[in-house]
C-alpha cells in the first residue's frame, strides 16, 4: 500500500495549484507571480558578432520569445553587450537581454552595465573545477565560503544599483568541487550550491533572484527542483523566489523535445515554474514553439483541477527515485512488473494496423494488445476514486495488470495515476496511459500528442510508477508506438537505442554542433545502450558525462577532446578525424558492434 510520504514541495499532489512565487523584473518581462509563464532561449552565434546577434534575436522575438540570453565568456565579450543592446533598441526591439557567465567574475560585471539579467553558475563562478577530493572539515568550508562573498558581492551591489535581476542557475555538470566532496553528485548538491550565493545575496538586502536546477538525467533535474522549492517553503514565506526550468543537454529532433517535455511538463504539472527554456541541438527559433506548447494549457487556465479527492498519502519518495515494486506477470509472452523493463501495450486496431509488417518496425514493437488482456481478466481498468472497484481488485487472489479506465475527463491523467498508485497495493503492476481516452483524429497534432505523453507517462515513469505504458493520443499505430519507446528512453526506464546527450549550441560552442551531432548520429546510431555526450565546450561537458559512457567534446578551435566518462584520454585531434577516432575509442573498451543492414524504419512515420 501507499507510504506515508509527504510532499512539502506542493500544497497537494493531487489537486493542481501554480506554486506562488514573487514577481522579479526583467527589463519590462515580469517573472513570477500573478505573470504567465514566461518562454525565453538563447543566441548560438558569436557575440562579437554584433550584427548576427541583433538578428539572432530578432528572429527569436518574432516567434515569442520573451527573453533573450547571450553568452558572456570574457570582458571582450561582455562589453559588447552594449552594442547589440542599442543595436535591437535602434531597430524598436526592447526584449530583456540576459547574460549567461561561466569562471569569470569580471566579465559578470561588466555584462551587467548593459543587460536585464545576469545568469551565473554556482558552480564554476567563483571556483575552478579540478575534480580534487578531499576532505572538508567545517572550518575549511567555512573559509571557501567566505571568499565565494569576497568574489560575489561586486556583482550583487552592481545588479542592486542598476535594477536588474540575477539567475543563480546550478547546473548538475558543473558542481564544484567543494560541493561534490561535501553533498556529493546528487539533488542536495546543486540545491545547496545556489543557496550558498543566496544567502549572500540576502545578506546584503538583494531579492531579484530567479533559480534553476538543471540536468540531462529528467529524474535528476525534477528531484532537484523538488528539493529546491521543498527548502524554499522550509525557510520561509520569503523565500518565494521565481523558478527557471530546464533540461540541459537535451539533444535534437523528437529525443530533444520528449526528455524536455519529461523533466519540464512533469514540473509544470506540479505547478512548478515561471519561466522555460527548451534547450535543443537545433537553430534557436526551434525551441520557442516547443516551450509554448508545454506551458499553455497552464497559461490559458485550461488545467483540469481535480475535485472532491480526499487528502491522501502518495506512494513514492519524490526526492529519490525508486521503481514501485510489484509482482511479475506473463502477458502475451512477455514478462510485465518486477524488475522488468515498461511494456508497450496497444490497442487491437493498432494492432492489426501493423500486423503485417511488424519485421519492418525494428525496435518500435507492439507487445501486449490491451483488449485482448482485458478479455483474458489480466487487465483490469478502474476509477481509482470507486472505493468497490478498488476493494474488487484488492480482493483478487492473483495480482492483475491495473489501469485507470478511460472516460475521465475530470481527473488530470498523472494526478488519476499518482491516486491509482497511492490506493492499490503494489503486487498489481500498472499500465500508464497518456490520455484518458482515445484520440479519434487523424489530422491531430503529432507534436502536441508527443508532448503530452512527455509529460503524462514520463512524470510517472520517474516517480516509479508504471510496468507497462499504452499511448492512445497519437491515432496514428506507427507513431504512437515511436513515442511510446522515446518517452521510455527519454525517462531511462528502458534502453532501446543510442542515448545522445547534446548540449544546445551558444557562443562558446567550438564547433557545429548540428552537424556534428548528425555526423556521430551515423556513425553510432546502431550502438544500443551506449550513451554518448557531445559537447561544444567544457563549461558543462566533464561533468554531464558523468553517467555517459563516451564524450565528444570541443577542445579549442578545431580541436575535439575525447572522454570515457568524464575523464579526457585523447586531446586535440582535428575536427576532421573525430568522429572516427571516437569510433575507435569505443572499439578499445569493447562497446562496438558493427551496423546491421538497414531496416525499413521509414515505415512506420505515416503508420
Amino acid at each position: 500500500m501507499a507510504a506515508a510520504t509527504a510532499l512539502p514541495f506542493v500544497p497537494d499532489p493531487f489537486h493542481y495549484a501554480r506554486r506562488l512565487s514573487r514577481e522579479v523584473r526583467v527589463g519590462r518581462v515580469g517573472v513570477g507571480g500573478s505573470n504567465p509563464i514566461r518562454v525565453q532561449s538563447m543566441l548560438t552565434c558569436d557575440t562579437m558578432d554584433t550584427a548576427a546577434c541583433i538578428q539572432q534575436t530578432l528572429d527569436l522575438v518574432a516567434v515569442g520569445c520573451e527573453i533573450v540570453r547571450i553568452t558572456a565568456p570574457t570582458v571582450k565579450d561582455a562589453a559588447n553587450l552594449q552594442h547589440i543592446k542599442a543595436g535591437l533598441l535602434e531597430r524598436g526591439c526592447d526584449v530583456p537581454l540576459v547574460a549567461d557567465i561561466h569562471f569569470k567574475p569580471d566579465a559578470a560585471l561588466e555584462a551587467a552595465r548593459w543587460v536585464e539579467k545576469v545568469r551565473i553558475n554556482p558552480g564554476n563562478f567563483a571556483d575552478s573545477k579540478k575534480f580534487n577530493v578531499r576532505e572538508y572539515t567545517e572550518e575549511q568550508y567555512q573559509i571557501e565560503l567566505a571568499r565565494i562573498r569576497e568574489k560575489f558581492t561586486p556583482l550583487v551591489r552592481l545588479c542592486q544599483e542598476r535594477g536588474i535581476a540575477m539567475r543563480i542557475g546550478t547546473n548538475h555538470g558543473s558542481l564544484s568541487d567543494r560541493i561534490m566532496n561535501y553533498f556529493g553528485d546528487t539533488p542536495l548538491g546543486m540545491v545547496e550550491s545556489a543557496l550558498e550565493y543566496l544567502r549572500v545575496a540576502r545578506d546584503l538586502g538583494y531579492h531579484d533572484l530567479i533559480f534553476s536546477m538543471k540536468a540531462s538525467n529528467p529524474k535528476v533535474m525534477i528531484e532537484a527542483y523538488r528539493l529546491l522549492t521543498a527548502r524554499f517553503l522550509e525557510l520561509g514565506p520569503d523565500w518565494n523566489y521565481p523558478i527557471h526550468l530546464g533540461v540541459t543537454e537535451a539533444g535534437d529532433g523528437e529525443d530533444g523535445r520528449i526528455k524536455s517535455a519529461v523533466g519540464i511538463g512533469s514540473l509544470l504539472a506540479d505547478g512548478i515554474g515561471d519561466t522555460v527554456r527548451v534547450s535543443l541541438t537545433e537553430d534557436s527559433v526551434h525551441e520557442i514553439p516547443v516551450a509554448q506548447a508545454l506551458v499553455e494549457p497552464y497559461n490559458a487556465g485550461r488545467v483540469v483541477v481535480a475535485g472532491g479527492l480526499p487528502v491522501q498519502c502518495v506512494s513514492f519518495d519524490p526526492f529519490a527515485y525508486r521503481r514501485r515494486e510489484s509482482a511479475k506477470l506473463q502477458v502475451h509472452g512477455f514478462a510485465v512488473g518486477g524488475d522488468e523493463v515498461p511494456r508497450v501495450v496497444v490497442a487491437r486496431s493498432t494492432f492489426e494496423a501493423v500486423a503485417h509488417k511488424l519485421a519492418q518496425l525494428g525496435d518500435f514493437q507492439p507487445e501486449i494488445v490491451r483488449e485482448a488482456a482485458v478479455e483474458e481478466g489480466l487487465l483490469v481498468e478502474v476509477d481509482p476514486r470507486d472505493d468497490a472497484a478498488v476493494a474488487a481488485l484488492q480482493a483478487s487472489p492473483e495480482p492483475r495488470l491495473v489501469a485507470v479506465r478511460d472516460g475521465l475527463i475530470d481527473l488530470p491523467v498523472i494526478t488519476a495515476y499518482r491516486l491509482l498508485a497511492a490506493r492499490v497495493e503494489e503486487r498489481h503492476p500498472i499500465v500508464l496511459k497518456d490520455a484518458l481516452e482515445r484520440s479519434t483524429d487523424p489530422a491531430g497534432d503529432f507534436t502536441r500528442a508527443m508532448l503530452n505523453a512527455a509529460t503524462n507517462i514520463g512524470s510517472l515513469l520517474c516517480d516509479g510508477i508504471g510496468d507497462a505504458i499504452l499511448v492512445q493520443g497519437e491515432q496514428a499505430p506507427g507513431q504512437s508506438l515511436r513515442i511510446a519507446y522515446n518517452v521510455l528512453q527519454a525517462a531511462g526506464s528502458r534502453i532501446f537505442k543510442t542515448d545522445y546527450v547534446a548540449c544546445p549550441s551558444c557562443g562558446r560552442t567550438l564547433f557545429n554542433l548540428q552537424e556534428t551531432t548528425a555526423r556521430i548520429r551515423a556513425a553510432t546510431g546502431h550502438l544500443k545502450g551506449v550513451k554518448i555526450a557531445i559537447m561544444g565546450c567544457i563549461v558543462n561537458g566533464p561533468g554531464e558525462m558523468a553517467d555517459a559512457d563516451f564524450g565528444y567534446v570541443g577542445g579549442a578551435p578545431g580541436k575535439v577532446n575525447l572522454y570515457v566518462g568524464k575523464k579526457a584520454v585523447k586531446f586535440n585531434i582535428p575536427e576532421g578525424e573525430a568522429v572516427a577516432r571516437l569510433q575507435d575509442l569505443i572499439r578499445e573498451h569493447g562497446k562496438w558492434v558493427e551496423a546491421p543492414a538497414p531496416k525499413a524504419e521509414e515505415a512506420m512515420v505515416g503508420a
